[in-house]
């Protein structure tokens, strides 16, 4: 399963936590960490070599890329890696490679499908936690009949959160299947590819 990467362009690092290959790993899957690359054919050679593609989570995404000018309250951008990912995220969509999308990664591939964001949450309820990463700090409500409802076997569950970022108009045959209490986007799926999946929180 590969997985993407932040790049820290000052220290010219690839950069991942270690809670998304051990997840990998012990769901019976083999995590590959994928660099971000310039050349145009290892977006092919990626793809043809993994089974499967998780976008990882990290810092905001240029507003560029769903055609909007940036807010005041947007954070701070990684240019080398918005183009990587998103364009890995087409191709995964157009050829319906398995694909699951975390926190960053959830927005990521509704942005590659043609869906935009809200660059900065206005919200009474709390996205961004100060809690332990893993302590479960709001419900999300998901819908019946849903990959992810198939997945969690119930409509309500607690999720943790780090974000002030979301998906705000969805994609070509994108849906949302998970909101917060306050109308926020918690997670995403494909209409038509059989499994091409986003959630805002971090189940790792």
């Amino acid at each position: 399963i590969g997985v993407t990467c932040n790049y820290n362009r000052g220290e010219q690092q690839f950069c991942l936590r270690e809670y998304y290959c051990d997840s990998i790993s012990a769901a019976g899957g083999l995590p590959l960490i994928i660099p971000l690359v310039r050349q145009i054919e290892a977006y092919t050679d990626y793809f043809q070599l993994c089974a499967g593609l998780l976008f990882s989570g990290g810092g905001d995404v240029d507003p560029y890329w769903f055609g909007q000018t940036a807010d005041k309250n947007l954070g701070e951008i990684n240019p080398r890696r918005d183009e990587f990912e998103i364009r890995l995220a087409r191709l995964a969509l157009a050829m319906e490679k398995p694909t699951l999308g975390i926190c960053r990664g959830c927005q990521v591939m509704n942005i590659a499908a043609g869906g935009t964001l809200i660059q900065d949450i206005n919200s009474a309820d709390l996205h961004d936690q100060k809690a332990p990463r893993d302590y479960p700090i709001h419900d999300i409500l998901i819908e019946s009949g849903s990959l992810l409802k198939d997945i969690v076997q119930t409509n309500r569950i607690r999720v943790n959160s780090f974000h002030h970022q979301a998906v705000d108009t969805v994609g070509d045959n994108i849906a949302i299947c998970a909101l917060a209490a306050d109308g926020v986007a918690e997670a995403i799926e494909s209409r038509i590819s059989p499994f091409y999946l986003g959630v805002q929180w971090h189940p790792e």
